[in-house]
């Protein structure tokens, strides 16, 4: 049958990607929507690929030899893909398949001209557009041209960069097939792209066309500027008209060639402001039947827009659900919590269950709706100054968004919802009984679930969760908790503030906080210090842990010399600290009493960089350093006008700050050590349901909100195609970058820094931790993977509590997210590190070995040569 290996534009819709690839399927779709003009065509299907490929021996070994390709051996992936696209395109077309291309350009019209274009079956997917990776061929004339072209785009599917591209995503070549599509050419007066969405705010009510004379291929391949039209609700709000000197006119005897536009056409406008808004009307109609916003591509024949393509937008971060009309704002909890990184549906849920606040979830990112707060003049300069102190861009960044005129309405009152205000707690006398009593509480609480739990299974344990997540609202809203950290929090921002207008000494609360009692994080990571003091006398153990491949380690430990001694105090560390994990709000994130292994590198660093006793050393020297620092800034004092006043107000914060502060991170340990035994329990339970065939993987569950793993005990059923989607979603998810702030209309919105203090090609940040360093920047995205030496100037995305075992062997820190009290500068301070935070891009603009100044006091970062 030779009907497989051709469709008519006509008989394909969306659904057929593995028939006709991603371009073809698309083509299809849009030819069917009313009011759509699609040029005439025909698939060549994939079934034609899988013959060629079938029939060509040699490239059975040759895609063998791609697959095992290092993803960075580049020289190999290009010689390996230059072969394979020329294997490709020297087979001949078997004669059936000719034969059925040739009849259907017969029906097309044999002698017209045509655009001949891959479609690969990974191709203008919602998840993945693949956009540019494989290639078309324009004004082809006559069958055997055009014979010879669909080979090519074959080949195609074996570019270097479509090989880079689909290694980069984790997609197996062997399961990409090509189709083609081969459309009548149309030759328009002007071409170029029509962006449903604002390709560079998000902002999906304003639409972006992008024209220039003659055939599009002139915008694609960045031959000319193009004009830029804006437009929202049927409206220019902006354009830009370029000078347009060259275009891309088909020749008559087929092929294509570059022109000089004529000078007094290179600044008229390729489209009318007319027909700008009559294209974004057919976009709109576009985006509206494929349900998300398109990437279209556009021709202008004879006064009617004919589409070529159209794509879903990949880049856009998707905009949370909501059921009304109203504006809304969201600010990022992620940048608050110190874990961008997207989160798997259980993770999501989770969190939203537990925490204070209504969340709302996008992109695999949590969300606040602070609209209601920044309405009300009462509670908006509250909530602009809490997102001040803790990160000058997201504050930025609301501002911007009150500064649109009518976006954020003006109310009387804030009414429920959102962010907790600066001050909202009472005073709180300075008892560190206080502190003591309130780690009691957590302690006993903790201790209260891990009992209750464990006799739960099936149903009854999903209803007992949702008991207990009461609980946990309850512990985290309990008034005295809240008022002991308010106290730490406002007494350094008034140690900072007061300071620095009667003493000029900025940041002078970094120094008087170093090595306060009661902080986990801190103990955290002095205590994997004393670990490595119980090795580092056993070589041999030392050599074991060199070698460490999987997580059964412990076990083996114990057979070596020394290593019982060494097993013993990993278990104590993990059974104090095993919750913990990097991303650890995201309960599907694996925790170090279950991965263990992660914790390796790090001990074996504290082995080479320190002597024995040096955690007691380092929080020793760190509470002399405060104590004489507290010396030294009321003896100044003193000697002010009004000096015993300034002295004595300054002494009670002093104790004050000392007293709570390391406090603030006592809950957050509280909340991941009851998430670790939530987590336990739903992981014998995945692991049940596996028994019972109900899952394949204990871990597809991470892939289910908690309301539908709850469901899928109840009935022993699990929807697997929703399984799969999330799973492709969470890929897609997190190649995203998140937003501080993100509105309704989608505009992502980055807050920016109003400073004039910085040096010229310096990093801005925000000073968290005082101090200059200069050393050997480290850029580490994963833990795991760091290789640290003594003076190495850590960078990254951000950190959280997790990390704070490399702290102690760094000279300073600087990250892309964080504030004045996120955890990676409460830490910092405690261990007297220089730190500047929120220093945009930090891990892109700064190349891992680079030399580095770290200016922590002031907050910024030079670039050395």
């Amino acid at each position: 049958m030779t009907e497989q290996y051709v469709l008519d534009l006509q008989e394909v819709d969306e659904t057929q990607v593995a028939v006709v690839g991603g371009k073809g399927a698309q083509l299809g779709e849009l030819s069917r929507i009313e009011g759509i003009r699609v040029p005439a065509g025909f698939c060549v299907t994939t079934e034609a690929f899988r013959r060629i490929v079938a029939e060509t021996s040699s490239l059975d070994d040759q895609l063998d030899r791609l697959s095992r390709s290092a993803p960075d051996d580049r020289e190999g992936i290009r010689a390996l893909s230059a072969r394979i696209r020329r294997t490709i395109e020297e087979v001949a077309v078997p004669e059936e398949l000719a034969a059925a291309i040739s009849r259907a350009l017969g029906r097309h019209g044999e002698q017209a001209a045509y655009a001949v274009r891959s479609s690969a079956t990974a191709e203008d997917l919602p998840t993945a557009s693949f956009a540019g990776q494989q290639d078309t061929y324009l004004n082809v004339m006559g069958v055997t041209a055009v014979l010879q072209h669909v080979s090519r785009c074959w080949a195609s599917l074996f570019t270097e960069r479509a090989v880079a591209y689909r290694q980069r995503n984790g997609i197996d070549h062997r399961t990409v097939h090509m189709a083609v599509v081969v459309q009548r050419m149309v030759f328009p007066h002007a071409a170029g792209v029509l962006f449903t969405a604002d390709p560079v705010t998000g902002n999906r009510k304003v639409a972006s066309v992008d024209a220039g004379f003659g055939l599009g291929e002139a915008l694609v391949s960045g031959l000319v500027n193009p004009d830029v039209f804006k437009v929202r609700d049927g409206e220019i709000v902006s354009k830009v008209i370029a000078a347009k000197q060259r275009a891309v006119h088909a020749l008559p005897a087929g092929g294509t060639r570059e022109v000089a536009v004529d000078a007094q056409r290179q600044e008229q406008p390729a489209l009318t402001d007319a027909q700008a808004v009559r294209l974004a009307e057919v976009g709109r109609r576009i985006e509206a039947h494929f349900g998300r916003p398109q990437d279209i591509e556009w021709c202008l024949v004879d006064d009617g827009f004919q589409i070529v393509q159209s794509r879903p937008i990949t880049t856009l971060f998707p905009v949370p659900e909501s059921d009304d009309q109203e504006n809304h704002v969201y600010v990022s909890v992620g940048h608050q919590q110190m874990m961008t990184d997207a989160m798997k549906p259980l993770g999501l849920s989770m969190w939203q269950l537990t925490a204070m606040a209504p969340m709302h979830a996008a992109g695999g990112r949590l969300f606040v709706d602070v609209a209601r707060r920044l309405a009300s003049p009462a509670s908006r300069a509250g909530l602009l100054d809490l997102m001040g102190k803790g990160d000058p861009l997201v504050r930025d960044a609301l501002e911007t968004v009150l500064a649109q005129d009518g976006f954020v309405p003006s109310l009387p009152d804030a009414g429920p919802g959102g962010l907790p205000g600066r001050g909202a707690a009472d005073p709180i006398e300075t008892d560190p009984a206080v502190v003591t009593e309130l780690i009691e509480r957590s302690r006993t609480s903790i201790a209260a679930l891990e009992h209750d739990i464990r006799s739960k299974t099936g149903p009854a344990l999903f209803d007992f969760l949702l008991e207990a997540f009461e609980e946990h609202k309850r512990v985290l809203s309990d008034p005295l908790s809240i008022q002991a950290i308010m106290a730490g929090m406002e007494a350094t921002w008034w140690l900072n503030d007061q300071l620095r207008e009667w003493l000029g000494e900025k940041n002078a609360a970094d120094t008087l906080t170093l090595s306060a009692p009661d902080n986990i994080t801190s103990e955290m990571g002095l205590a994997l210090l004393d670990v490595a003091d119980v090795i580092r006398p056993h070589p041999e153990v030392v050599a074991f842990l060199e070698g460490v491949q999987d997580e059964g380690f412990l076990d083996e430990l114990a057979k070596l010399t020394g290593g019982a001694e060494a097993r013993d105090a990993i278990e104590a560390y993990l059974d104090r600290y095993g919750m913990r994990c990097v991303g650890e709000i995201d309960i599907t994130r694996p925790r170090w009493r279950e991965r263990p292994s992660t914790l390796v590198p790090v001990i074996l660093d504290n082995v080479r960089l320190f002597e024995p006793g040096a955690a007691e050393r380092r929080f020793e020297r760190g509470r002399r350093k405060a104590r004489e620092k507290e010396q030294d800034v009321l003896a100044r004092l003193r000697a002010l006008p009004d000096g015993d006043r300034k002295a004595d107000e300054t002494k009670r914060m002093i104790d004050r700050v000392r007293t709570f502060i390391g406090y603030r991170e006592y809950p957050k340990y509280g909340i991941i050590a009851r998430y670790f035994v939530y987590k336990t329990a739903l992981m014998e339970e995945a692991h049940r349901l596996v028994q019972a065939g109900v899952l394949p993987e204990p871990e597809d569950s991470f892939y289910l909100t908690f309301q539908e793993f709850h469901a899928v005990a109840r009935s022993h059923q699990v929807d697997q195609r929703l399984v799969q989607r999330r799973k492709d979603a969470f890929r897609s998810y997190e190649r995203l970058t998140p937003p501080r702030v993100l509105t309704s209309d989608g505009e992502a919105v980055t807050g920016a820094y109003r400073r004039d203090d910085v040096p010229p090609g310096a990093l801005t940040g925000l000073p968290v931790s005082a101090g200059t360093v200069e050393g050997r920047a480290r850029v580490i995205l994963d833990m795991a993977e760091a290789d640290l030496e003594a003076g190495d100037i850590l960078v990254t995305t951000f950190t959280d509590p997790s990390w704070s075992p490399l702290f102690v062997g760094i000279a300073g820190l600087v990250t892309e997210v964080g504030g004045q009290m996120t955890h990676g500068a409460v830490i910092a301070r405690e261990y007297g590190l220089p730190a500047v935070v929120g220093v945009d891009r930090a891990t892109r603009l700064i190349e891992d070995g680079r030399r580095i100044r770290l200016h922590g006091t002031d907050g910024y970062v030079e670039i050395l040569s």
